[in-house]
């Protein structure tokens, strides 16, 4: 979210436009837009819910009913005359596949003035669904129904189609699922290994500490947060959070022209991409790319949106790991997080603290904090954490609040353990600690 200068009006277009010349041609740009420097300075969040009948939460959505509701602020995936307008504060607000609205929250430079908007935000959509009779969610997974996609797009189409053959986990991301997702800064040069270690490091404590998406459509699925299985069962290839590295700009970037295409957009025809295609391989012109012509940089743009990883460089870092948080308190992880990586020697300790539960990205969705180890670890970091807070710029009020919430998380006592972690998975595995 570092304030820079991008090309604008025709030098954007023709950039877009132009065929990529060669892998190399296409790594770098990836490098070039996913990662900006600058000294850290701006905050955003984006808060998806699901969304119920408040009268009767199992009852199937039915998306006239959220027009309705909705009127101008409408999203246009589900009615493409809306104006769209944003909330109040700014924040525009869109639909995922199964209807869960999200808010995505303006940067801000300060968490306070974060807190003041997104409040604000949350406040007149949360007035405006009840006075239709709706009420949203408060966990990361949809409690009462099963998934069912709303949205009749072909992206979405696609999508569904592709993640099929992975088992439900795509079908359950896509229409069930609720996140939050933190934005901050990529920082200084000499500093974005670090803090790109540290958002990493932090997701196996921080998904055992917030985790609440245990119970889905009517069942107890026995998982801390069935809601991040789901999103690793999507498709592995896209999902794997990446590992740490000395240089995150050019491991990221071979990644992503080494992840097969999830979409290949066409006009009057379905967008399902073949099997098994790269976008190094579209470059190249392998197999079946030479049907489907060079690929632009406005190609290449649009399979940025197809990775879901536990943190995405957008030019800033998207933390995309953790569940939905009730009402408020969407503040309390976003601020430990802000906290944890404000200075560089907290920095440095982030990732002291949990190198003993490094890569277990699964096991913190399974048993959160039944897990001792993954408990002991979320203890220490919370306590960290909370230290910092008193450097947030925020009211003390709102500092104790956080603290005495986060803290109650991690002394309380911990859920009942999960199902044995071998034995119930019904989806793909995934070999702890081999996906970073």
């Amino acid at each position: 979210m570092t304030a820079v200068r991008s090309p604008g009006g025709s030098e954007a277009a023709a950039l877009s436009a132009k065929v990529i010349s060669d892998r190399a041609a296409g790594e770098a740009y990836v490098a070039s837009v996913c990662f900006k420097h600058g000294p850290p300075r701006l905050l955003g969040v984006e808060l998806e819910y699901t969304v119920h009948y408040a009268d009767d939460p199992r009852r199937p959505l039915d998306p006239v009913d959220l027009v309705e509701a909705l009127g101008p602020h409408t999203p246009r995936t589900l009615l493409p005359e809306s104006p769209a307008q944003p909330l109040p504060g700014g924040s525009p607000l869109t639909f995922e596949p199964g209807c869960q609205v999200e808010i995505s929250a303006l940067p801000q430079a300060s968490l306070r003035q974060l807190d003041e908007i997104v409040s604000a935000d949350l406040n007149y959509l949360t007035d405006l669904l009840a006075r239709a009779g709706f009420t949203l969610g408060e966990t990361g997974i949809d409690r009462f129904r099963r998934p069912g996609r709303l949205l009749e797009t072909e992206r979405y189409a696609s999508m569904e189609r592709r993640f099929a053959p992975f088992g439900s986990g795509g079908i359950t991301m896509m229409c069930s699922t609720a996140g939050l997702q933190i934005c901050v800064d990529s920082g200084e040069r000499d500093e974005l290994a670090a803090r790109w270690a540290a958002v990493h490091a932090l997701g196996p404590p921080l998904i055992a500490t917030f985790a609440n998406s245990r119970h889905h459509a009517g069942q107890d699925t026995g998982f801390a947060s069935a809601r991040w299985l789901a999103v690793l069962d999507t498709e592995p290839s896209r999902t794997f959070a990446t590992p740490p590295s000395m240089d995150p700009p050019v491991s990221w970037a071979s990644r992503v022209l080494d992840t097969p295409l999830m979409v290949v957009r066409r006009r009057g025809a379905p967008w399902d991409a073949p099997d098994g295609l790269t976008f190094a391989d579209w470059v190249a012109g392998r197999g079946v790319a030479g049907r489907l012509g060079p690929p632009t940089f406005a190609d290449l743009d649009y399979h940025l949106t197809t990775m879901f990883p536990a943190v995405r460089p957008r030019g800033y870092l998207e933390v995309r790991y953790l569940d939905a948080q009730p009402g408020r308190r969407w503040l309390h992880p976003a601020a430990l997080l802000t906290a944890l990586l404000a200075r560089p020697s907290t920095v440095d300790k982030v990732r002291e603290l949990c190198e003993p539960v490094a890569g277990r990205w699964e096991r913190a969705a399974v048993a959160g904090l039944a897990d001792p180890e993954l408990a002991a670890v979320a203890a220490k970091v919370v306590d960290l954490g909370c230290a910092e807070l008193t450097r947030s710029g925020l009211p003390g009020k709102t500092v104790d609040e956080i603290t005495e919430g986060v803290q109650a998380l991690v002394r309380g006592r911990p859920p009942r353990a999960a199902k044995a972690f071998e034995a119930t998975r019904s989806v793909i595995p995934l070999q702890e600690g081999s996906k970073g």
